[in-house]
């Protein structure tokens, strides 16, 4: 169920930065032709400015396919795990309330705080971290990616976390941060390896995730829930790590990282003979194939944001700040 994907004045200091990166990216050939290099050359993704106007598209995006219940009218802007999640919300709204959402209410982004990237070749991606009027005090950390200039920028990665834990990133002196390799051997556990790492931690626990809400509590909330009186629930874990689904990780200033990442899950209710599955809500009725009889299999991307402490911490736990999921399709049986 996943998908494969006025002019205004820039600010002094993103001039600046913007001078300093056509300097850096460009050379002079023999035969007089511009080349850019931005593939081999670290360069920062974005300027301030675009980033900031890359966020308002997306927010603009967003409200008029929330409130029409039409998924074509964000889908340019949205991307990887948010793509998927975003669509099949839009799917089920749709075909519950296809005159529109009549609970609209718009989405208001602000106080944003732009952490970007210089790294060589692409994707290019930045991190926006906002206030919103929606999901109470957290922050709300937006990724925006995209694989080429032509292409418009895109949110892959939404999660929500607690103001008081978004780290400090590593930054050089004109303000730009770290992109850190997803085989970076510096960290805990490598960026690349924490999509299938959560997935067996969920089925098997182990010392690499700190207890929290999202791991320990998590777990124990699937356990409570396996087994009840003429109902069976069963789990399935997988990592999502290609594509737009792959992690981006951000150097903190303590050596370690802020990762994001992705996983994939089943979710399978099975009824006793002679009993039935719950019924589902409208929403999950609307994504469902086939007819519930005895079993309802659910299928959820969900995205995550995570501290990956430097191997410097001897024995240091990834710490899971926020996770956000959403069903994308579902089958009874």
């Amino acid at each position: 169920m996943t998908r494969d994907r006025s002019p205004r004045r820039l600010r002094r200091r993103d001039r600046n930065a913007l001078i300093a990166v056509s300097l850096t990216a460009l050379s002079l050939t023999s035969s007089g032709c511009v080349v850019v290099h931005g593939e081999r050359e670290a360069i920062p993704a974005t300027t301030r400015a675009e980033a900031a106007k890359a966020l308002k598209q997306f927010t603009n995006a967003y409200n008029a396919a929330d409130k029409a219940y039409d998924g074509s009218l964000d889908a340019d802007y949205t991307t990887g795990a948010l793509g998927d999640i975003d669509a099949a919300r839009l799917k089920a709204g749709n075909a519950t309330s296809p005159s529109g959402n009549a609970a609209h209410a718009p989405l208001v982004l602000s106080d944003a705080k732009y952490t970007i990237p210089k790294k060589a070749g692409w994707p290019r991606w930045f991190v926006a971290d906002t206030k919103a009027n929606k999901g109470g005090d957290a922050r709300w950390l937006l990724v925006f990616m995209r694989d080429d200039l032509s292409e418009p920028w895109q949110v892959s990665y939404l999660t929500l976390v607690a103001p008081d834990a978004v780290p400090e990133f590593k930054t050089d002196a004109d303000g730009w941060a770290e992109a850190v390799p997803a085989d970076s051997t510096e960290l805990a556990v490598a960026p690349k390896n924490l999509s299938d790492d959560y997935a067996t931690y969920l089925k098997n626990g182990g010392s690499t995730f700190a207890s929290g809400t999202h791991t320990s509590a998590w777990r124990a909330e699937r356990q409570k829930n396996a087994t009840r009186p003429g109902l069976a629930t069963q789990y399935v874990d997988e990592p999502l790590t290609s594509g737009d689904y792959a992690p981006l990780a951000l150097r903190t200033k303590d050596g370690g990282a802020l990762v994001f990442f992705t996983t994939h899950h089943y979710v399978k209710q099975t009824a006793a003979s002679g009993t039935s599955v719950p019924t589902p809500n409208k929403n999950v009725r609307a994504l469902t194939k086939g007819e519930i009889k005895q079993s309802l299999t659910m299928e959820f991307v969900s995205n995550e944001v995570a501290l990956d402490p430097g191997r410097e911490y001897d024995g240091g736990k990834v710490s899971v700040l926020g996770r956000i999921e959403g069903l994308t399709g579902a089958q009874g049986e």
